[in-house]
């Protein structure tokens, strides 16, 4: 081979790699975007129960086509405490077995209708140029992306067919084991998915290529292949919580006990290739995908009982962390796929939510116990109401920028414009503590019929809230209705306890100069209401 020649091969195959990653980033994309209300269904459902773990992880990767993209979700979601240790260990071992579902794909290439299957690459792009509507021009992505996930392999295996003879004596050399589970695990490392490497070997199969001795020596390349993706969830993990950069070490953990153990028996039983899966199937592409399957498969049932041992381990070397930070919902490893970092938003929102009412509460208790000292307390939790505004507004700012789809963008806005309505809830907690100052610094006194009054429409603003707070976590539209009529007996109540205070002023029941703090109080309680109701509504 001469160096011209030995430039254009070297092109070509990184022509063909760039192409074949640009199509599967097109499909793993738009398949997130297309299936978001399935993903977040499959972690909503989140259970004792390890099968039912295992195939959480192996559905979402199968949905989305990324096992680093679903790791990076499981950390995450441990790091936030959605999920326990035990749960992501499950769902790491069916992330595993999700993600063969590229090489199966991949091995299709070795059969003559994949050269039509690269025609969607064309057509996919003409939908998307010609249509407008969001979920038609996703289709029209996954189709292309498709189509070019076989034009990449394609040029790769002609690039290899074309120099065949000088790769052959290259790579029939290599017959290390050893090196050749370093060379699988170095580059997986450096490109972050096993995919990718698994694919240039299923191309260069479909080239007619072997490695070594064509034994079993392509299957220590996949092995290494194995340990190397488990640097996305490891770098995902560095600097997070104890839980999440346990969960980095368990995936690690899991990948490499079992990469051993098939080391040891590929070792033992040279002849394992031939016996086995040439056998089986006729393909050497095919044969490559099976096997990979194979192995997650095989390594999650022979580790699966043994999970929590992986928990105990990671917990012995990983030790806890003294210090402890303030809860989130929000880790920007959700940002990957943004229909789950908008419901984490939600349930940050809801967090803020109960935080502007705490300040509330204490202000009331406060104002009804005529307590000025609770005023420092009012004004720490405002404080904390926002930073957590700000930490939500920071991370509503990253999830816009990441892609997200229409519907993600409209629930991105409500949630801007529900923190403005929840500091203004703060605020009135402060307006309570000025009214309280002013009872105090004037010996002033509501009569026991403004008191039970007051009394009565906080309580009916606990209802409101109450009502808010549940539609905004199970977006049951059923609770809308109530939302309204709450704020409805709320208004009500407002206009009622001003004219009974007037009422009691023309009787001489009421001093005069309680007025200006009773009608401003009562006026805060309805903006209260306010702002609460259009929490609620916006998520319509």
């Amino acid at each position: 081979m001469t160096m011209e020649e030995l430039m254009l091969f070297i092109v070509r195959l990184i022509a063909g790699t760039g192409v074949f990653l640009v199509g599967v980033h097109l499909l793993t994309e738009n398949i997130e975007q297309l299936a978001t209300d399935k993903i977040k269904s499959l972690f909503g459902r989140t259970a004792g129960k390890k099968l039912v773990n295992v195939g959480i992880g192996a559905a979402t990767t199968a949905l989305i086509q990324s096992s680093g993209v679903t790791t990076v979700l499981i950390v995450g979601f441990v790091n936030i405490g959605v999920v326990s240790l035990s749960q992501a260990t499950a769902m790491i071992m069916g992330a595993n077995i999700g993600t063969t579902i590229t090489a199966q794909v991949a091995a299709l290439s070795s059969f003559p209708i994949t050269t039509y299957v690269q025609v969607l690459a064309g057509v996919g792009i003409l939908v998307t140029m010609l249509c407008k509507k969001e979920r038609v021009r996703q289709v029209g992505f996954i189709l292309a992306g498709l189509g070019l996930i076989f034009v990449g392999l394609s040029v790769m295996s002609d690039a290899m067919k074309g120099n065949r003879d000088a790769i052959q004596l290259l790579f029939e050399n290599v017959t290390n084991p050893f090196l050749l589970f370093l060379i699988g695990i170095v580059l997986t490392a450096l490109v972050q998915s096993s995919s990718a490497t698994t694919s240039v070997i299923i191309a260069m199969s479909v080239a007619g290529l072997s490695i070594g001795t064509g034994g079993n020596e392509m299957l220590f390349i996949i092995l290494g292949t194995n340990i190397g993706s488990c640097v996305t969830a490891l770098m995902s993990s560095l600097g997070s919580g104890t839980n999440a950069r346990r969960t980095g070490l368990i995936h690690l953990m899991f990948n490499s006990f079992g990469s051993l153990i098939f080391m040891a028996v590929l070792l033992a039983w040279p002849g394992f290739m031939d016996a086995t899966f040439e056998r089986w199937f006729p393909a050497p592409a095919v044969q490559i995908a099976m096997f990979h399957t194979f192995f997650n498969v095989v390594c999650t049932i022979l580790f699966l009982p043994f999970s929590e041992g992986f928990v105990k381990l990671s917990q012995a070397l990983v030790k806890e962390k003294k210090e402890k930070a303030d809860f989130t919902y929000l880790d920007e490893r959700m940002l990957v796929t943004p229909a789950i970092a908008v419901t984490q938003l939600k349930r940050e929102t809801v967090v803020l939510a109960d935080m502007a009412m705490e300040a509330f509460e204490v202000a009331y208790r406060g104002l009804r116990e005529k307590d000025k000292g609770l005023a420092g307390e009012v004004n720490e939790l405002i404080v904390k109401v926002q930073k957590k505004s700000d930490h939500i507004l920071d991370y509503l700012l990253k999830a816009s920028a990441s892609n997200a789809g229409q519907r993600a963008e409209k629930d991105i806005s409500d949630i801007h414009n529900d923190l403005g309505d929840l500091l203004r809830v703060a605020e009135i907690a402060e307006n309570l503590t000025k009214y309280t100052r002013r009872l105090c610094d004037h010996n002033q006194e509501f009569t026991q019929e403004a008191r039970t009054g007051i009394e009565e429409m906080v309580e009916k603003l606990r209802e409101l809230f109450g009502y808010t707070r549940s539609y905004l976590l199970t977006d049951d539209t059923a609770l809308l209705p109530k939302v309204a009529a709450a704020e409805d007996q709320v208004d009500a109540l407002r206009k009622s306890l001003i004219n009974g205070h007037i009422d009691r002023l023309n009787a001489g029941a009421c001093k005069p100069e309680t007025s200006g703090t009773f009608i401003n109080l009562v006026s805060n309680l309805e903006r209260l209401g306010d702002h609460i109701t259009f929490v609620a509504n916006r998520g319509e």
